[in-house]
């Protein structure tokens, strides 16, 4: 099971700030497209991505069943 955690404005969409995808392994691209398949309300085009920590922008990166994945909506502020 892969954990996927949710910022800010993601969060307040779905209403939750954690998700579970059930693969042993799946790169960034498909799992995207898996939470947006399963959370049609996430708008995940301009999200940032952290695999266990460390920031990765590599859209054929292979994340693995244990793996943490965070999304990290693009935010502003004054």
């Amino acid at each position: 099971m892969i954990k996927v955690l949710l910022f800010a404005g993601l969060h307040e969409k779905v209403g939750k700030g954690e998700l579970f995808v059930e693969k042993d392994s799946i790169t960034l691209t498909d799992l995207i497209e898996e939470l947006k398949k399963n959370e049609p309300n996430l708008e995940l085009s301009n999200v940032m991505v952290a695999v266990n920590e460390e920031f990765v922008n590599e859209p054929d990166h292979s994340v693995q069943k244990g793996d943490t994945v965070a999304l990290l909506p693009p935010v502003s502020g004054g």
